[in-house]
């Protein structure tokens, strides 16, 4: 039986060259996958058309949009992922669950490797061939960019030769990746550090100085999961589409960050992502309320734990499957409305209310009606301040 080799594939001149270039370098027959996670453009079905006219045997397609939003999404919102305090694991998120589907397809067609289309000096190859080796232990993984030298300049020689239906003339400088929860823009003259972006590397956002007048936005949630926006239920995948186009029209969620990768290079990348941002920010203020003292000190801990993990592409590991059930523990009071004004790139909370709070209005008030006896203060302040004290002493002593 002639070998099969399950291809992670996006449509685009890369991919679709690759289906034939690994057919000629390695014999085997080629099973194109491709995996919606909402990043719009075309759909599944003309994906699927192309892989096959490109010289798959199969072609596999998944919408994976809900998928993604409730079981990728949602626990990176709990966590308040964001990787070096800016970067919402856009395209972190979405790797493992093409994986996942990648893995299927193997099993369902009888594949003994997958590829990817990674280069060998990104953060992706970690996140495909680690997530394949925990899931598929027995699969072998191939990237032909990286292992079969396939350059742009020969993607492009290989699908005029072969008169492949792809567009091969488009010059974009950019390298772009995208789903709901954001997108990624990196390479052409971005990787000038001083040079700023212009407005051709923007789709998700408008510019935030032309921004129309204030929305104001209720954001309902529950057990950490937003349930409602401005009292209508949504779903999760809802929930971010709303708030992309909604923040995204004010120019909320743009991010130009110098970004450490896995691999140990810096690499400039700008961000887009409106939905996600305003989500992480009303997450975040909604915990302040009703998540304990202590308990919100250490989640920050787990929470930056969680996302270096999610990063490293470390998504099916023991250690985050441990931290995934402390998160979701803090989450069960995390009931509640935050209201945000969405203006001017900004995400900005305005007021919040919740049953499961723990913010007491009567404590908290320097008005009539205030129940803190003040009288504690001074024994408090006495024993809190006692091991200062003592060595404080000390010191004076030593230094006489």
């Amino acid at each position: 039986m002639t070998e099969r080799i399950v291809l992670a594939y996006s449509g685009g001149l890369d991919t679709s060259v690759a289906i034939g270039w690994i057919a000629e370098a390695t014999g085997a027959e080629v099973i194109a996958v491709a995996v919606d996670v909402g990043q719009g453009g075309e759909s599944l079905e003309d994906i699927r058309q192309r892989a096959l006219a490109c010289g798959a045997v199969e072609a596999y397609v998944a919408d994976a949009r809900d998928e993604f939003a409730n079981e990728y999404c949602m626990p990176a919102l709990k966590a308040n992922a964001l990787y070096m305090d800016a970067y919402p694991l856009v395209s972190a998120l979405s790797r493992p669950v093409i994986v996942k589907h990648l893995v299927a397809a193997a099993r369902e067609f009888g594949a003994t490797t997958v590829a990817h289309g990674c280069t060998g000096k990104g953060n992706d190859q970690v996140r495909f061939e680690v997530g394949i080796q925990t899931l598929g232990p027995d699969l072998k993984c191939i990237a032909p960019v990286r292992d079969l030298a396939l350059t742009r300049d020969k993607a492009i020689a290989f699908a005029e030769e072969k008169n492949l239906p792809i567009e091969t003339t488009k010059k974009n400088p950019f390298s772009i990746d995208q789903n709901v929860w954001g997108r990624a823009v990196e390479t052409g003259f971005l990787e000038d550090i001083w040079n700023g972006p212009t407005k051709d590397v923007y789709d998700y956002t408008d510019a935030p100085e032309s921004s129309p007048a204030p929305d104001e936005v209720i954001i309902t949630f529950a057990g950490g999961i937003p349930v409602a926006i401005d009292g209508s239920p949504v779903t999760p995948l809802q929930a971010i589409e709303q708030l992309n186009r909604r923040a995204g029209a004010q120019g909320v969620g743009r991010i130009d960050i110098v970004e450490d990768r896995l691999v140990g290079i810096k690499s400039r990348e700008i961000y887009e992502a409106p939905g996600a941002m305003a989500l992480i920010a009303a997450h975040r203020e909604l915990e302040n309320v009703t998540v304990e003292r202590e308990q919100a000190r250490f989640k920050k801990t787990v929470d930056q734990r969680w996302t270096e993990l999610v990063y490293d592409g470390q998504w099916f590991s023991p250690l985050k499957r441990s931290l995934d059930t402390f998160v979701e523990d803090t989450q069960k009071y995390v009931n509640g409305d935050i209201r945000m004004d969405l203006h001017g790139g900004r995400a900005t909370v305005t007021g919040r209310r919740s049953e499961t709070a723990l913010y007491d209005f009567n404590l908290a008030t320097y008005d009539t009606g205030d129940t803190f006896d003040q009288s504690m203060a001074r024994g408090f302040i006495e024993i809190f301040g006692l091991s200062s004290k003592v060595a404080s002493g000390r010191d004076q002593r030593a230094g006489a």
